[in-house]
């Protein structure tokens, strides 16, 4: 065989391997080396009647001993919980990100069981990454874990189906933001066929089958190729058509909802009992620069009657309180420019302009010619919106410092948007054309978890922040960066133009600066006549319900003098019109101090390995003492009558402050709006209960160096810490009432009196 023969059938042998290998590399980044994720196992028998009637008899006599009379039981839950079956978790789940594998839904039901002892829980996984097929899955998790606790009237545990609606605009004309859908029942009947989705099929931003096959065969484990499997069911859905009632889709498409109208008319078709929740509205790596709510009262964005609570706290942080800074301003041609800092907020897009300063002053380079480039640069990040940060390379959290974060706030969301926050939510109205009177937000106040791990309740202790939190970071593994890659650019002293779009995906899943803003999440409170199903759906539907920021403060806030009563209060949640000065009463109790460890009735029920993983060896596991409660605070706020009502003028926090006597009991409160009838507007009031201080996860969020002028000059992220290190900080934790909402019905004052006067401010 002559030379020239043999070189010929050697590079053919080789070119044959290559594509064989190419091609078992596709096949392997289409998912046919992988397996499809299942819904798991539930584990845990329900819990003994005596556990659940423990509880019931504590609070009995703590409402006694606060005098409530006649209350109803509070029941705790969690309606914001994600398993691996999203997109984003099944990421987390990954070697090199949380690393711990799956979660999915019989994790929930046994960690809502058994670790965190919720009485209720729903799964609300991101329609965007789901199939029909693990909206099934979900569904038959949910109903095995409500057949574990029997038949009775009297449950353990309720779980409820739900997803998440997730949508992220690149501008604020295009944002709508996040909202869980719950239902109210479980049978086949009261659910739909399918998550309702906010995009189509495609998960953007994803790298490709070769590099996904690619991954899973240099990381050389299996949960790769799961992921790619994962990948790919969704990818081969056809999207619902647009123009076909709901119930005439066939079953195995993605239904697309683009706006919240789109949402709540495919809700309509259903024609099943349903909730819609807003949540991380002032979360800015999913909200842009300059949100507001208010387009979202305008026509049918808004549905009353669904979108009835609102989620003020989650493990993303707190969304409660506005500000009125900016992280942009706009001018009467729509044209974004950076405005400069304030005491209370470095806009993101002014320290882009400094860094760029700094670098280049650096370099010796002419102070004309940096205060050039810092100005070039601050129009650069501003015309970026949410990926501000992208324009400059090789920038780390420590150069950004605490730019884009209330520096005020308590326990804050990262890059915090004001203009989605609750309060500003409550001070709006929706001014449609026509003179009509404006619309208005009426919601409850809850809070949830948030998290990616299937574990609904986590903050009853503040332990295990890699596990209880989504705090985490890339650990250098092979695959750890694909989706949160590193910026090893060099960093110059100049910035390029980024074209705007939505901070939300893969690459902002968790930042070594979010990292360290994720907290333990909250918890959703209900005040309930039973433990059913049947009323703790009441309860959400009358909004009396409440949020806490993870312990179980126990909370009512009632008004007093309400017509037509007859003495009997009316609760959180009410809406009603006076034509007398309001009377209200707040009582609150302390949540109960945690005990080490896991109870033996957690160990009895899911074996030692299973509280080891699942709830990291730490349950919710209360003692005998009651914390305090040391203060109560009163948010007024008296919404717009006209559009150009500055919001600041018209939110009053706090309005009025109880100290409490230091008294294991709790406290209570009573007192007057002396000023409801001369101001002659409608009024909302909510309250805060704040147990005395302890030690939280992240609760000092960049750990700031001031200095002398009240300057942040150095940041100490939790992401540079270890996996061990739970960054633990003081805490107040507090409880918010659901507002109570009056309408005047009073004569209203001469034109001039004091409170009808125009309220403007900066």
């Amino acid at each position: 065989m002559s030379g020239s023969r043999f070189v010929a059938i050697f590079l053919s042998l080789v070119a044959a391997v290559v594509a064989a290998a190419m091609g078992l590399v596709a096949l392997a980044g289409q998912g046919y080396l992988g397996r499809h994720e299942p819904a798991g196992r539930i584990v845990g028998p329900a819990r003994s009647p005596a556990q659940v009637q423990a509880s019931r008899r504590a609070q009995s006599e703590a409402s006694d001993r606060v005098g409530v009379p006649r209350p109803k039981q509070i029941l705790f839950g969690d309606f914001h919980v994600h398993t691996t079956f999203s997109f984003d978790a099944f990421v987390l789940s990954l070697p090199g990100m949380i690393g711990e594998g799956a979660h999915p839904p019989a994790d929930a039901c046994d960690f809502a069981r058994h670790c965190s002892a919720l009485d209720f829980f729903s799964v609300t996984d991101h329609a965007e990454g789901m199939t029909p097929l693990h909206w099934r899955e979900t569904l038959d998790a949910l109903r095995s874990c409500r057949d574990v606790a029997g038949t009775t009237g009297d449950p353990d545990l309720v779980p409820f189906a739900g997803w998440e609606w997730t949508q992220a605009g690149s501008t604020p004309d295009e944002h709508f933001g996040h909202k869980n859908v719950v239902l109210a029942g479980l049978e086949p009947e009261e659910v739909p066929a399918r998550p309702i989705a906010a995009t189509g099929p495609d998960l953007v931003g994803l790298p490709g089958p070769l590099a996904r096959g690619l991954l899973g065969f240099r990381s050389r484990h299996p949960r790769f190729h799961d992921f790619s499997t994962f990948v790919a069911e969704r990818a081969e859905l056809a999207r619902c058509a647009d123009d076909v009632d709901a119930r005439e889709l066939p079953s195995d498409c993605s239904e697309v909802a683009e706006t919240p109208a789109d949402l709540f008319r495919k809700l309509d078709e259903w024609d099943l009992p349903a909730i819609v929740i807003p949540h991380g509205t002032t979360w800015g790596a999913s909200t842009p620069p300059g949100a507001t709510l208010d387009r979202q009262l305008l026509g049918s964005m808004h549905d009353p009657g669904r979108q009835s609570l609102f989620e003020i706290s989650s493990g993303l942080g707190d969304g409660e309180v506005h500000r009125s800074f900016r992280a942009l301003m706009w001018d009467e041609n729509d044209e974004p420019s950076c405005p400069a800092p304030t005491a209370d907020h470095l806009p993101t897009c002014w320290r882009a302009g400094e860094i760029v300063r700094e670098r280049c002053l650096r370099e010796a380079l002419p102070a004309p010619e940096c205060e050039e480039r810092a100005r070039t640069t601050r129009a650069h990040a501003a015309a970026a919106g949410s990926r501000s940060t992208q324009v400059i390379d090789g920038a780390s959290a420590a150069d950004w410092l605490d730019a884009g974060q209330c520096r005020d706030c308590d326990q804050p969301t990262f890059d915090y948007r004001p203009g989605g926050s609750a309060q500003a939510l409550l001070a709006l109205g929706g001014f449609d054309a026509g003179g009509e009177a404006p619309r208005r937000f009426r919601v409850g106040f809850i809070a949830s978890s948030g998290n990616h791990s299937a574990r609904p309740g986590t903050g009853y202790k503040e332990r295990a922040r890699v596990g209880m939190t989504d705090s985490v970071l890339p650990d250098g593994r092979p695959g750890s960066r694909i989706f949160l890659p590193a910026d090893d650019a060099e960093p110059g002293a100049a910035s390029r133009g980024v074209e705007p779009g939505p901070a939300d995906g893969p690459a902002s899943l968790g930042s070594e600066r979010q990292a360290s803003f994720f907290q333990t999440g909250g918890l959703v409170a209900v005040h309930a006549a039973g433990r059913s199903r049947e009323d703790i759906w009441e309860a959400v539907q009358r909004r009396e319900v409440y949020a806490t920021s993870g312990p179980r403060i126990l909370l009512w806030f009632d008004l007093l003098n309400a017509p037509g009563r007859n003495g009997r209060g009316l609760p959180m949640g009410s809406e009603v019109a006076m034509a007398r000065n309001p009377i209200f009463q707040v009582r609150a109790v302390g949540s109960f101090e945690q005990r080490d460890g896991c109870p033996e009735d957690a160990y009895r029920a899911l074996g030692p390995d299973r509280v080891a993983r699942l709830c990291h060896g730490e349950c919710h596991h209360p003692g005998e003492t009651r914390r305090l409660i040391t203060r109560i605070e009163v948010v007024r706020i008296r919404p717009q009558i006209t559009p150009d009502e500055d919001l600041k003028s018209l939110i009053d926090d706090p309005w009025k402050t109880f100290s409490c006597a230091p008294d294991l009991a709790g406290c209570a409160v009573t007192f007057e709006d002396t000023e409801f009838l001369s101001g002659g507007r409608e009024s909302v009031y909510y309250v805060r209960a704040y147990e005395s201080s302890t030690l939280g996860i992240n609760a000092g969020r960049l750990r700031c160096t001031w200095d002398d002028e009240g300057r942040c000059v150095a940041v100490h992220p939790c992401g540079q810490a270890g996996r061990a290190d739970d960054c633990l900080d003081t805490v107040e934790p507090r409880a918010w009432s659901s507002p109570l909402y009056l309408d005047f019905a009073g004569r209203r004052p001469a034109a001039g009196t004091p409170g009808l006067a125009a309220r403007t401010g900066p």
